[in-house]
């Protein structure tokens, strides 16, 4: 399989950004790890555009996630690329 592009959303970025921040009231350090940690695991994409579970909520095999620790991390796929819709912490629900 080739290559895939990995585009962020704007909601994707804004959360991102937000959880950072919450993370960074507290430790600078912690944020940026953990900023570094979705990134890294979202660029398995690239090369593994489905390796991610198919959402629950949507049952959908185009619109799957990634979990790192608690957050969960959902992508569309399409045949060349897979958007990053959204991050999120696993304990709220899926908006």
């Amino acid at each position: 399989m080739a290559e895939v592009s990995i585009f962020w959303s704007k909601r994707a970025r804004t959360d991102l950004e937000e959880i950072i921040s919450y993370i960074a009231q507290d430790s600078p350090t912690a944020a940026s790890n953990f900023a570094t940690k979705i990134i890294e695991a979202s660029s398995v994409l690239e090369r593994f555009p489905t390796v991610g579970r198919i959402v629950p909520e949507f049952g959908d095999p185009n619109i799957r996630e990634i979990l790192y620790r608690n957050y969960r991390i959902v992508y569309q796929t399409s045949e060349n690329t897979a958007l990053i819709v959204t991050v999120f912490h696993g304990s709220r629900p899926l908006a």
